[in-house]
């Protein structure tokens, strides 16, 4: 669509390409209505009162009779969900055509997740006949002519081809490569729609003389699926000879309940003014907010003075609160009238201090020749214990619904990823020297109740962070020696001093029955008479079970605010 350039729209063009003036929109992820140049255009026109709030309505079948697709039990292996659509008496030109393609291709990559969640398949209503079936079958029972091509193919020869082609569809195919059954979609006569989430059938592909258009949605996400058949439906209903249009099809799905589809009515939600104008910073009457709502497509009306109700229609799934109401009434006002106001309360932002200290402490490790390295907080169970040579005692936070089982816990220490860093970097020249400050998790509660102290390590979830310090030296001999006065340096640089004949308090080194040591080569680090760490030369079990092919010395301690207060004052000081 060429556009005349106003002087302040600062709009590039590439005039290798074109002459015309090409604008980039950028479009919230939540906003599918606006994937389309028919939906950008529609709410530009209603929100500029070119044309009213567009009214989206189901019309009958023809004949009295809907189209109708039977859902088999088997596709609860693969892919069970699946919804439809009809467009009737719809004209395409070129444009408009290519449109329509463009649309499904965005709503892959966005709500459908690159066909993971949803995938849509179009067809040409008038090649085919109902009523439809939805099966699940074995890859070389699925026999057919796909989109774009001549030769007939089963399902199985068929990936092959796309794989062996470096086919556009490759990324798709692992999507439904390992299921014993692939979904497809049959008619009457046993014509194939399409093989989902990859390709439609070449029999019923739409072109510029298509009138009518089918539209199948098949999915894992019932809500996901419902919202893509929508926004294709709604979008496009505007080139119905009725405009605005659209016809629904009968499901049969696998326990024998028949729903039609699509599901298109509207849903109300009730907002406070109050809100609204304190949330904006505006202060507008009930009746401003209504007008406002009505550029937005949303239509409204006044409950009272404090309270106004907004009908949600079809095409926007995004709203599902008074907040989402509260932004299209900003929206319609204008950013740009918003006035811009100082805040009534004074603050002042300050550094944590437990990140305060951290910093310092980097700083001092840095400048005894350590490199700071930062690691992934998730790891694999075998981290945090049993490669460690440590019991599981059910310390660990563990993710839900984890994607891969190397990342399906939160780490208990910083031992794990120095080791695994020592072996990544094994090429480097030796000494190997490594330092981490970060945050582990726990489970429980230190048991401190003082929730004024912003750095409490209380928990109402049921774990807390722990600031902790973890170094390691890597060479051809552990030489404990250095990370000893690694230990040293640290202490020395909060101003906590050693244990001995005349200071009773302090830090010291005990003997430590961590197996994670060489036996008589480990000690637990004590403040006052409390463990704060660890240090010691790692057992060459644990170096076999990260393949670490160097002794290692390490330190690992925690950052705790409690003993270190005397080193944060006297930084303030200065």
């Amino acid at each position: 669509m060429a556009l005349k350039e106003k002087q302040d729209d600062k709009i590039n063009t590439d005039s290798n390409l074109s002459d015309d003036i090409i604008y980039k929109i950028d479009i919230p992820a939540n906003r599918y209505d606006l994937l389309c140049l028919e939906g950008i255009s529609r709410a530009l026109n209603v929100y500029n009162g070119k044309i009213p709030i567009v009214k989206y309505s189901i019309t009958p079948p023809p004949n009295g009779v809907y189209q109708k697709l039977i859902v088999q039990k088997e596709v609860d292996q693969v892919r069970p969900i699946i919804v439809c659509g009809v467009l009737r008496d719809i004209t395409f030109n070129q444009d408009t055509y290519q449109s329509f393609i463009d649309l499904q291709d965005k709503l892959h990559q966005n709500v459908c997740r690159k066909r993971t969640l949803v995938s849509i398949g179009t067809h040409d209503l008038d090649t085919i006949k109902g009523p439809f079936t939805y099966k699940a079958l074995p890859p070389k029972d699925i026999k057919f002519v796909p989109l774009s091509q001549t030769k007939e193919f089963n399902a199985e020869e068929l990936f092959k081809h796309y794989d062996e082609t470096k086919s556009h569809l490759k990324p798709y195919l692992p999507i439904i490569k390992d299921s014993p059954v692939y979904p497809v979609i049959y008619d009457s006569n046993g014509v194939v729609l399409s093989l989902p989430p990859i390709i439609n059938g070449e029999h019923s592909k739409i072109t510029l003389n298509t009138k009518n258009v089918f539209i199948e949605v098949t999915a894992t996400d019932k809500t996901k699926a419902n919202i893509v058949l929508n926004t294709m439906l709604t979008m496009f209903s505007g080139y119905c000879k009725k405009p605005y249009t659209m016809e629904q099809v009968e499901v049969v799905d696998q326990h024998g309940k028949t729903h039609l589809y699509p599901q298109i009515d509207e849903k109300s939600i009730d907002a406070s003014v109050e809100f609204i104008n304190k949330s904006i910073g505006i202060d507008i009457k009930a009746k401003e907010m209504v007008e406002k709502l009505s550029r937005m497509s949303l239509e409204s009306k006044v409950v009272d003075d404090s309270k106004i109700r907004v009908q949600i229609p079809v095409t926007r799934s995004d709203i599902i609160h008074e907040c989402d109401i509260m932004e299209d009434v900003a929206v319609g006002y204008g950013f740009n009238n918003l006035k811009i106001e100082l805040p009534k309360t004074l603050t002042s932002g300050r550094i944590q201090p437990i990140n305060k200290l951290s910093e310092l402490i980097s700083q001092e490790v840095a400048l005894a020749g350590y490199t700071e390295i930062m690691t992934f907080v998730l790891c694999h169970n075998k981290d945090n214990f049993e490669s460690l040579k440590r019991k599981d005692d059910g310390s660990s936070v563990k993710i839900g619904n984890y994607l891969h089982e190397e990342f399906s816990e939160v780490r208990t220490n910083v031992i794990s990823s120095l080791l695994k860093s020592v072996v990544t970097n094994q090429a480097a020249p030796l000494p190997i020297k490594l330092f981490e400050m970060t945050d582990v998790a726990v489970k429980g509660s230190l048991g401190n109740k003082d929730l004024s102290d912003p750095d409490s390590n209380n928990s109402d979830v049921g774990a807390y962070n722990k600031r902790v310090l973890g170094a390691i030296f890597a060479n051809s001999s552990s030489k404990l020696e250095v990370i000893h006065g690694l230990l040293d340096k640290v202490m020395l640089s909060v101003s906590i001093p050693q244990v001995d004949a005349t200071n009773s308090k302090g830090y010291e080194l005990v003997h430590s029955n961590d197996a994670i040591f060489i036996p008589g080569m480990g000690t637990d680090i004590l403040v006052n008479g409390k463990k704060v760490g660890i240090m010691g030369v790692v057992h060459p079990h644990v170096l076999k079970n990260y393949e670490c092919p160097f002794p290692c010395s390490i330190l690992e301690i925690e950052i705790n605010l409690e003993f270190a207060n005397n080193i944060l004052n006297r930084v303030s000081s200065k």
